[in-house]
This record gives structure tokens, C-alpha cells and sequence, in this order.
């Protein structure tokens, strides 16, 4: 079923996102800005590029094609290449330039979605997530934003993220995917339930039931086989195997080889 995401607070959640990002990078120092991030191969300022190339393509716009990235050791597939070749449009400019370009492509997107029909929102579309409607790619999007966010944060020591909006509907966006690290992933037996127990910024339970497979279920009719407590922010870093990622920052209640089967297999993102 195509999934349904409400146009308007999306939208300002993803616009927030930006400005927070916006409004972090421009209170480093350049040499912060030239900082490791942690991700391999990328610069802190290769962050925010990441970010500018990705709502040009959106936008409809191409990188320029400065040499062959296919070879490179953290490019794993086509969006890697793609992901690249906007690093490389970007490494020749300025970090006035890039910051420029961020703010152009950023005010353009959110005006252009703003000004969408209803019925464009909810077309469906190839997304990162697989075939679904427009609104899911912009919930991704926010997604994306908020963990760069977490990245760039971590990279240089400057706490956790902490605008409530975006962090939810990144959150919303996780918890998709949860019942497939639960069941699919970490083979959570028919009939087992789990509960992820969401502290901190977005404080949230989400609860799985695995029957013929595993699903999101409102609550459950007895106390979960596993409940897994943690952050939202520590189930991205370990989501995305970031420098950061600690299985020991979940705190296990219950079934402790099934609680420690879903913790080993809960990176997903590429």
C-alpha cells in the first residue's frame, strides 16, 4: 500500500532540517569545515556538498563529470558514483560557493514543493525505498538530512541534534523499516514480538509482531518477548554503522539472544 504522508508538516519539517543544518556549518571554523567526518573518503564540507548534489539531482540538475569514481574503495553501487560526481562539481569551489549553492537549491525545493498539487505529493514514484509516493521520497529526504546532521555533529563534537520536527519524521521513517531488521534480518521467530523503547529527543515505543512475517502493530496483547531501549540517535548511528555506533548503548530487557540477534542486524543503510 503507497504510504500516505501529510504534505504540509512534512515539507516545513524538511525546511527546518536544512536551516538547522545551515545554521550549524556556518558557525564553524574553515578548518572544522575541512574536518574529517567519519564517512569515508568525505570531508565535513563533502557533507553538505552530499546534500546540495542530492536536491540538484531532485531538481533536475547534473554534476559535472570530472573523472571515472566507479573505482573508488567506499562507492558501492550507481547513487555512490552519482553521490560522488557531485563531491567532485563541489571540491573546486568555495565554501562560500557551496553554502550559496546550498541555500539556492534548498529555497527552490521547498517553494516548488509548497506549490505542489496534492496529487503530485501522492504520486508514486521510484524512491530509495522502493516504489511509493513522492511524500515517503521526502520523508526519506528529511531522513538523509537529519542523520548528516547527526553526522556532522559527531564528527566534530558538537552534541546531538535537537530540533524535535525533523527528528520525529526521521524517526517515522526508521520505524518502516523495523519489522524487517526484526523479522527478515534478524530471524525473529514466529510468534515472537519485540519492542523498541525510544528515549531522549523523540520519546516513542514501537512495537513488532512477527506472525507470516514481521509487522508495526499500535500495541500488544502481552509484554514483548524483547524490548530494546535506546535513542533515536543511537539507533541511527547503529542503522548506519556510523563511527559512533555502539551496540552497548542498548539496554536489553527479556530475550537476551533474540535482543542481541536484532541489535547485530540493525544496520541497514548503505
Amino acid at each position: 500500500m503507497p504510504t500516505s504522508v501529510e504534505k504540509a508538516p512534512m515539507i516545513e519539517a524538511l525546511v527546518a532540517q536544512w536551516q538547522v543544518i545551515d545554521d550549524l556549518v556556518s558557525s564553524i571554523s574553515d578548518e572544522q569545515w575541512q574536518a574529517d567526518s567519519g564517512l569515508p573518503g568525505w570531508t565535513v564540507a563533502d557533507v553538505v556538498a552530499h546534500i546540495v548534489g542530492t536536491e540538484n539531482m531532485l531538481d533536475g540538475r547534473e554534476a559535472d563529470s570530472v573523472r571515472d569514481v566507479s573505482g573508488l574503495p567506499h562507492v558501492k553501487n550507481s547513487i555512490g558514483e552519482l553521490n560522488e560526481r557531485w563531491l567532485d562539481h563541489y571540491r573546486s569551489r568555495s565554501r562560500d560557493e557551496v553554502m550559496a549553492a546550498y541555500r539556492e537549491v534548498t529555497a527552490k525545493r521547498a517553494a516548488d514543493m509548497r506549490a505542489m498539487t496534492d496529487e503530485a505529493w501522492n504520486v508514486e514514484m521510484p524512491t530509495p525505498a522502493g516504489r511509493d509516493t513522492f511524500g515517503r521520497f521526502m520523508r526519506v529526504r528529511n531522513f538523509d538530512c537529519w542523520v548528516h546532521e547527526m553526522d556532522l555533529r559527531d564528527a566534530l563534537g558538537l552534541g546531538e541534534p535537537t530540533a524535535p520536527e525533523p527528528a520525529t519524521w526521521a524517526l517515522e521513517e526508521m520505524t518502516a523499516t523495523i519489522p524487517f531488521l526484526v523479522g527478515k534480518k534478524a530471524g525473529a521467530p514466529k510468534g515472537s514480538a519485540a519492542t523498541f523503547d525510544f528515549s531522549g529527543l523523540v520519546p516513542m515505543q514501537v512495537h513488532v509482531a512477527v506472525d507470516e512475517k514481521a509487522s508495526a502493530v499500535p500495541a500488544l496483547d502481552a509484554p514483548a518477548d524483547v524490548t530494546l531501549s535506546l535513542t533515536v540517535v543511537d539507533f541511527a548511528r547503529l542503522a548506519g554503522d556510523r563511527p559512533k555506533a555502539d551496540p552497548a548503548d542498548v539496554l536489553i530487557a527479556g530475550d537476551a539472544e533474540l535482543g542481541s540477534a536484532i541489535v547485530t542486524n540493525l544496520h541497514y543503510m548503505i
